[in-house]
């Protein structure tokens, strides 16, 4: 049995009880192949709830910080992420971006799943920021589908992102699966990456019910 399987096996009843996740859509998501999964990014238990609510194995971009702790709880940490999927990148400074891309597309170019949250960090304030074009560079380069998803509930078990999650009911929805085939070899249009990224974002306001603000989220938290 693989690590994944086992923490599906082991923490997945108890992740069920905790937050009883209605999952909604997920025939969207393509039984094989490459496909990226993209969605809003509400706290910090996102990343714990799509990898166990999805039957594919989702590999997703992580701060290194997640899987370099040395307490118990450190260790713990790490075994649970890199075991659902999670791939570590010190994402700090200039070259951060590139490697999160890149990994993103080894992952894709393998057939797998990646996940993918376009506002590159929580949301400061339960609303749904601009999206970042890496997803659609990902999309163009690879020809892989997006499916987009929508987290319902989580910032209310969950506020500011921090400390011991509270019980409760969490939403998760998947859309229809887009495809931007009519870019192909334009991947590096700038107009194109944002009309793409700009498309993949509505469909996640929609999925979310969320309100949607025209601005990168990383500008308004340092507002």
């Amino acid at each position: 049995m693989s690590r994944f399987a086992l923490i599906k096996a082991v923490l997945g009843p108890v992740m069920r009880l905790m937050f009883r996740p209605q999952v909604e859509g997920a025939e969207h998501i393509p039984g094989d192949g490459p496909v990226i999964l993209a969605g809003n990014h509400l706290t910090f238990i996102d990343s714990m709830i799509l990898p166990l609510v999805c039957d594919r194995q989702v590999f997703f971009i992580g701060k290194d910080e997640y899987v370099t702790g040395k307490s118990l709880k450190g260790r713990l940490m790490a075994w649970f992420f890199t075991g659902v999927g999670m791939i570590p990148v010190d994402r700090d400074g200039g070259r951060g971006g590139v490697a999160a891309l890149m990994t993103g597309r080894r992952v894709l170019e393998e057939g797998k799943v990646f996940g993918i949250y376009p506002e590159g960090t929580r949301s400061p304030d339960g609303r749904l920021y601009r999206g970042r074009t890496g997803i659609a560079r990902l999309t163009l380069m690879t020809g892989a589908p997006v499916v987009p998803f929508a987290m319902i509930g989580t910032d209310k078990l969950q506020p500011g992102g921090a400390g011991m999650p509270r019980p409760g009911r969490v939403t998760v929805r998947f859309g229809e699966a887009m495809e931007f085939s009519r870019y192909d070899g334009m991947d590096r249009d700038r107009y194109v990456l944002r009309a793409v990224t700009d498309s993949v974002m509505t469909e996640v306001m929609l999925l979310s019910g969320q309100e949607y603000v025209d601005m990168y989220a990383t500008k308004a938290k340092a507002a």
